[in-house]
């Protein structure tokens, strides 16, 4: 049996989203594969708003926790989009490559943020070591932040990875046409 949850396409895109229809939501794959729960897709635009576009932490912070969240769940949707992403808020490739590595090959700062991450993953906490170091290079929001960012890309990895999303096609092309160097 085959269950398909391809992304919606726009001319059977529910009435009850059409609010949606032309943001982000129709934007890229992802939204239009969770578009097949509406309510879901409705309640998530508010918290989607935040963690993508207000988040305390700074655009570079935000791409190098949401990097290391899509490589620790081994999601290529999340790590494709935001090495595009990341190129684009001027992320050098040889950074972006790093956030998938050791600890120990990356800047302290995003050293820092990726322990954090890894924390979440393996031990489902962070460490008061881990709280302190984030305190102290992104304040308490900044963590907070941090801990949201991963909690909403993993659940945007859970449904990217359960029903086989595909990469959005500009952004498969660049990273086709233009692959990351390390």
């Amino acid at each position: 049996m085959t269950i398909d949850f391809k992304p919606i396409a726009d001319s059977d895109w529910p009435e009850s989203l059409a609010a949606l229809k032309g943001g982000f939501a129709t934007g890229l794959n992802v939204y239009r594969t969770m578009a097949h729960h509406p309510a879901l897709l409705a309640a998530w635009a508010p918290l989607r708003s935040h963690v993508v576009s207000n988040p305390s932490l700074s655009p570079d912070q935000s791409e190098v926790v949401i990097l290391r969240t899509g490589h620790r769940l081994g999601a290529a949707y999340e790590w494709a989009h935001h090495v595009h992403r990341g190129r684009r808020i001027g992320m050098s490739d040889a950074r972006i490559a790093t956030i998938a590595g050791p600890l120990d090959a990356m800047a302290d700062a995003d050293a820092t943020l990726a322990q954090a991450v890894d924390e979440l993953f393996d031990n489902r906490r962070l460490s008061p070591a881990t709280q302190q170091a984030l305190l102290d290079l992104v304040g308490a929001q900044g963590m907070f932040d941090l801990i949201a960012t991963v909690g909403f890309y993993s659940v945007l990895g859970f449904i990217v990875e359960s029903f086989d999303t595909p990469i959005d096609t500009a952004i498969a092309a660049e990273l086709q046409e233009r692959p990351l160097a390390t």
